[in-house]
């Protein structure tokens, strides 16, 4: 075995969404970084939907975003379509989704870990961590050459002991035309680490030229959209629309003909798929009152014809999957230019992280993204931040980097998947956060920004930004507060047109802003700042005074469930020696090894009783 001449602080192995955060991270912290990916030519691949962004997606991106992480950046230099979700409902689960160009995205990415100090970028397929008394050394690629590194990031996507499948043909890869790493999942196992395995898949790829798009819905880009980053001044690239139509019954009889044929219903696919995202198949099989089923035809880039068939998705034979195509109305003449597949791949259970998502049994050895059973590239972005961080913090001999379930989706995730660990591919929901009406997108940088700069990711002109904004915000929210509004004639037309009740007499100008039907539009026109705000100032100050009895009765829950976490418990701490715990609870308790009281609540089985014997045992151990 051979090592090259140079030894790096971090190795991250894999180059998708979170390889490329979590390096970009540890070498702008002043760590010395080697990526080391499959095929550079697919450095922040988009195997699947080319877009950012969602529900509760939109939220990690902000996140990461706020931090000091790229996604955001790159999302907004490629973004051909800008939506935002949930408009309807209140601002705490509103999520931003973008469309964009997946060459681009690639190349944009790409040039920026290129350019970047500290980091060296270069193609290689490791087939094996190298251990030395518990702690992590190096790794080898497949032609025996060896790198050696203080940290080692492993953020391997679908490409651990990767298996394609189209109908009942078979073959090994870690995505469509690239290689699979079976050599470093065999390595893991060797380690001791205890592997399962997952299922996820993709839709058929269309030619545009062969579409009827007069047969679907158009819907375009918002107008004037917000950028993702809040580095972003301007989005530069043409908006381009998608489009909205649905299976029918001919479609439904197609797959329930042909299901034995599937991988997936035919017995080939072992691995577990997410409830929440079916395949075709699936929504067939399991919703057969459904007369029709949804199908959004995405642009996958500016210069390209193929059209992404969102909802389409399955592991039914080629043959077959043109049929279902052209079954939809539109696509009667459809020409596949790359069939749908599913894909079957190792992970590892993330049980066996701590929550700095560095490994209980070998020092120095991270994991982020599909390797720990999350599905998405935001998740997998979000975690790649958070271990490159931490990979340069222990290198650094720096504090670990932990944020808690109040501060950040992304905290969220990471807890539940170190404290409960995962059987199905993991997504992030609103609905998983119970702080969410704190955890906006709209304050991402209120929030994190300050920590992103303590870590070195975010400058000091821009955190000289955040803190006059957060001064603006504040004299504006007081500023609202002591303005009494009169009932003036035209303030009481005004109300009467937005459909909400006229004053009779002198009413504080917050109480008329918590009003549904009132926004700052009204602020602009009765009682406007002496100073010019930007949008970002006027939107927390509308935010705060409209939901501020919601938001005190947060924090003060928040407040609760800090005293939790403070309550912090010794690494060697030994349950088994606590009375009044379930033997069930003391195995879990053992192995998950929960760094505080708020972590052991959260675990399954945890009961109130519970907690308070570990309470009692902790004072007088």
């Amino acid at each position: 075995m051979v090592y090259y001449s140079k030894k790096y602080d971090v190795i991250v192995v894999g180059a998708g969404h979170a390889g490329c955060e979590a390096a970009l991270a540890a070498s702008r912290m002043g760590c010395s970084v080697l990526v080391l990916a499959i095929d550079l030519d697919k450095v922040a691949s988009m195997p699947c939907s080319p877009s950012i962004g969602g529900m509760a997606k939109g939220q990690l991106v902000k996140e990461i975003d706020a931090l000091g992480g790229e996604m955001a950046k790159i999302t907004d230099q490629t973004a051909i379509q800008y939506r935002t979700l949930n408009t309807k409902k209140g601002a705490a689960v509103h999520s931003s989704r973008t469309q964009n160009d997946k060459i681009l995205y690639h190349i944009a990415m790409k040039a920026v870990l290129e350019k970047q100090a500290n980091l060296h970028v270069k193609q290689a397929l490791i087939d094996k961590i190298i251990v030395e008394d518990n702690r992590v050394v190096g790794v080898i690629d497949y032609t025996g050459f060896a790198y050696e590194g203080t940290a080692i990031v492993l953020s391997t996507g679908t490409f651990l002991s990767g298996l394609i499948h189209i109908g009942f043909n078979s073959f090994k890869a870690g995505r469509a035309g690239e290689f699979a790493s079976y050599g470093l999942a065999e390595s893991l196992k060797e380690i001791g680490f205890s592997l399962g395995r997952m299922k996820t898949g993709t839709p058929p790829r269309l030619n545009k030229s062969s579409i009827d798009f007069s047969m679907f819905n158009r819907q375009d880009s918002e107008e004037n959209p917000t950028p993702f980053s809040i580095f972003t001044d301007k989005i530069r690239l043409p908006q381009l629309p998608s489009y909205i139509g649905y299976t029918n019954e001919n479609s439904h009889k197609i797959v329930r003909d042909n299901l034995k044929k599937s991988a997936l219903y035919g017995g080939i696919i072992k691995g577990v798929s997410a409830r929440y995202c079916p395949s075709f198949e699936d929504k067939v099989h399991k919703f057969p009152e459904r007369e029709r089923h949804q199908v959004i035809l995405e642009p996958e880039g500016l210069d390209t014809e193929e059209i992404y068939a969102s909802g389409l998705g399955n592991s039914l034979p080629v043959e077959i999957q043109i049929q279902v195509v052209r079954s939809v109305k539109g696509l009667e003449y459809a020409e596949i230019m790359r069939p749908a597949y599913a894909i079957e791949y190792d992970y590892v259970n993330p049980v066996q992280l701590l929550p700095t998502l560095e490994t209980k049994k070998i020092k120095g050895l991270f994991m982020a993204g599909q390797i720990n059973g999350t599905s998405g590239y935001e998740e997998a972005g979000a975690q790649g931040l958070w271990a490159g961080i931490n990979a340069a913090c222990m290198v650094q001999k720096r504090p670990s980097f932990i944020l808690d379930r109040s501060q950040a989706y992304m905290a969220v995730m990471v807890d539940d998947l170190v404290t409960k660990g995962t059987i199905e591919p993991y997504r992030m929901f609103t609905s998983r956060a119970e702080y969410r009406l704190i955890l906006r997108e709209d304050n991402a940088d209120l929030r994190l920004m300050e920590i992103g700069h303590e870590l070195g990711l975010i400058s000091s002109d821009n955190i000289k930004d955040l803190r006059e904004r957060r001064v603006q915000i504040k004299e504006e929210l007081d500023r609202i507060k002591n303005i009494i509004i009169k009932p003036e004639p035209n303030i009481n037309e005004y109300l009467k047109e937005q459909g909400t009740t006229e004053i009779t007499t002198g009413i504080n100008l917050d109480k008329i802003l918590k009003r549904a039907e009132i926004s700052y539009e009204f602020i602009e026109k009765f009682a406007k700042s002496p100073i010019k705000l930007n949008k970002k100032v006027t939107t927390q100050a509308e935010i705060e005074i409209k939901y501020e009895g919601y938001i005190d009765r947060q924090l003060k829950e928040i407040d609760k469930f800090k005293n939790l976490e403070a309550k912090k418990i010794p690494e060697d701490f030994d349950y088994r020696k606590v009375h009044g715990l379930s033997k069930e609870l003391k195995e879990k308790l053992t192995n998950i090894r929960p760094i505080n009281l708020g972590q052991a609540s959260r675990i399954d089985g945890m009961t109130p009783a519970a907690i308070s014997v570990i309470m009692i045992a902790l004072k007088t151990s």
